[in-house]
């Protein structure tokens, strides 16, 4: 059931000139990326000292004008000064899919500049929310030692935890949930395709239990789609993860001006 923030603004306020009304709304995990998950995050990268590039492949038929070239993958890709992560929109690029959904930045680093491959990576479905990915990435542009654990996974636990989430009944140690029991965070099996330095991500068998990363999701309804989710390879290190967690947990709400079809009715809100 929805309810608004501020009971004496009215629930709908006549749209602005040239766009729509613009809400403050919670939970942000229930809160989308407003349509925006792309320019949010760049704009942070931006702000970083982060470089971008943008990689086109198309085709160009012989006498055909540049206004009728077919793109048919474009990439953006955005590098730290130091060349040891970066992160790409792929969601052009026909991507796999994480939970049904399919990946739109993937965010990788690396130990070193003397090897090309990365060491771990991150994946983030649209409608994950944008404050949440921006923290991760300033985390992860602060942080000096890009493959060694400062924490162990007790910290993700606590910056969810910090904020109302419920360690779960069964899994203490390793999962959590929203008050609601619409978003989770669990640290499990990764799922295919995750890249990651830890060998075992190539060497398992189909029978045998694969490394364990963090998995974060939004489930609106018991069996519904996912709204969005999230993967961490599993040599991500805990407190990269628990600074997603908290932005993701936080009671702050956020400014939106498009809200997912399938929580908005569960999304306090009040007139930005």
């Amino acid at each position: 059931m929805e309810a608004p923030l501020y009971p004496d603004f009215p629930l709908a306020p006549s749209t602005p000139p040239g766009g729509q009304p613009a809400f403050w709304v919670g939970p942000r995990h229930l809160a989308g990326d407003d349509g925006r998950l792309y320019d949010t995050v760049a704009d942070t990268l931006a702000g970083l000292g982060w470089t971008s590039l943008t990689i086109v492949r198309g085709r160009h038929e012989p006498d055909e004008g540049p206004e009728d070239r077919q793109v048919l993958r474009s990439t953006v890709l955005h590098i730290s000064p130091d060349t040891l992560r970066w992160a790409q929109w792929s969601l052009a690029d026909e991507p796999f899919h994480l939970g049904d959904l399919p990946i739109a930045w993937q965010i990788s680093a690396r130990a070193e500049t003397s090897t090309p491959l990365a060491h771990w990576s991150a994946y983030f479905t649209p409608d994950v929310p944008g404050e949440a990915v921006a923290d991760f990435l300033v985390a992860l542009d602060a942080r000096d030692q890009l493959a060694v654990p400062y924490a162990g996974p007790e910290l993700v636990l606590d910056a969810v935890a910090a904020h109302g989430w419920l360690r779960d009944i069964d899994q203490p140690h390793a999962a959590a949930t929203d008050p609601t029991f619409t978003s989770h965070i669990s640290l499990g099996e990764v799922p295919p395709l995750i890249q990651d330095a830890d060998p075992r991500a190539l060497t398992t068998e189909a029978n045998e239990t694969g490394p364990v990363g963090w998995q974060a999701w939004a489930e609106p309804a018991l069996g519904a789609p996912c709204l969005w989710a999230a993967s961490f390879g599993s040599s991500v290190p805990h407190d990269l993860v628990a600074a997603f967690g908290a932005s993701l947990s936080s009671t702050a709400p956020v400014l939106r001006r498009v809200l997912p079809e399938a929580t908005r009715e569960r999304l306090l809100r009040a007139p930005a």
